[in-house]
């Protein structure tokens, strides 16, 4: 998560293919970042569903999507705006 650059998102599934070769992971890596022990340190707030659904966060859905429009990232009805826009590939 560290090398998603500010004002940028990924998603589960894009990690878990970085990780594992498959999307099939992408519930392991949701449930590994819902016990993320710094972060603020280690950015999860920076990775969403899919379909751009903003996901959840371990300080809450709203805390999280404050720290992505803080970083520019636009938010509509609990979604990324303009998601291929703002994607992150690794």
């Amino acid at each position: 998560m560290k090398r998603i650059p500010e004002g940028k998102v990924t998603t589960y599934g894009i990690i878990a293919v970085e990780l594992r070769g498959s999307v099939r992971a992408a519930r392991a890596v949701g449930q590994a970042l819902a016990s993320n022990p710094a972060p603020v340190v280690i950015p999860c707030h920076r990775v969403v569903c899919s379909d751009g659904t903003v996901g959840g966060y371990c300080h809450g859905i709203d805390k999280k999507i404050e720290l992505l429009i803080a970083e520019g990232i636009e938010i509509e009805h609990g979604r990324v705006k303009n998601l291929e826009k703002v994607l992150f590939r690794f």
